[in-house]
């Protein structure tokens, strides 16, 4: 970095950091921390366990396949 860029950095910086202080000024003490702006729930499918039931147009793609899993080449001996 030369001269000038480190001046041009640490001006930078030092705003930052001015604007981290007012940022400590704010009172949050009652604030519930959010994720979003608008407090929206996310459509939930229920959470059940399954196979997919799409075992056979999965193992469709395989290169090779024996009773229903992939064959894949040992990786130790």
């Amino acid at each position: 970095m030369t001269d000038d860029e480190v001046e041009t950095y640490v001006g930078e910086l030092s705003n930052i950091f001015e604007w981290i202080d007012q940022l400590s000024e704010v009172d949050t003490q009652n604030v519930l921390p959010m994720t979003r702006v608008v407090d929206v729930q996310l459509p939930k499918r229920k959470d059940e366990v399954t196979d997919g039931g799409a075992r056979d147009d999965v193992l469709a793609n395989a290169p090779e396949t024996d009773d229903g899993c992939f064959v894949v080449p040992k990786v130790l001996e």
